[in-house]
């Protein structure tokens, strides 16, 4: 009983780290279009970009905790990890400004995000 508690409240804890993850990097699309319009967009970009990455974090959390005492499988784990290497390459392609990738990129990662949300 107590495992079937457990693993529900890490798969409600995956499910809402899914859905932050996902809020933050459309968030972070409309920031992109505020840097091209206005004067505050490139500082709600850069905030808006440690607060993606942290909601990455958060995933891969989530998923250990959903995986580990819950008993579920590993493979949240591997998709959490893949996402935050892209959002770490994604990071640096932003910080080196390389938008002929990092936008593709953020394109890409909202799909994926997004996907593993239907699929939670």
């Amino acid at each position: 009983m107590a495992t079937q508690a457990t693993a529900h409240n890490s798969f409600s804890f995956l499910r809402i780290a899914i859905t932050v993850q996902t809020l933050t990097i459309f968030l972070q699309a409309v920031s992109a279009g505020l840097l091209l319009t206005s004067s505050y967009g490139e500082t709600l970009h850069s905030v808006g970009a440690r607060v993606m990455y942290g909601a990455s974090l958060l995933y891969v959390l989530a998923a250990v905790l959903a995986w580990k005492p819950g008993g579920g499988s590993p493979r949240p784990v591997w998709h959490a990890s893949g996402f935050l290497v892209l959002a770490s390459v994604q990071v640096a392609l932003g910080i080196a400004h390389v938008p002929s990738v990092h936008l593709p990129l953020g394109v890409l990662m909202f799909g994926l995000s997004v996907l593993a949300l239907v699929r939670r």
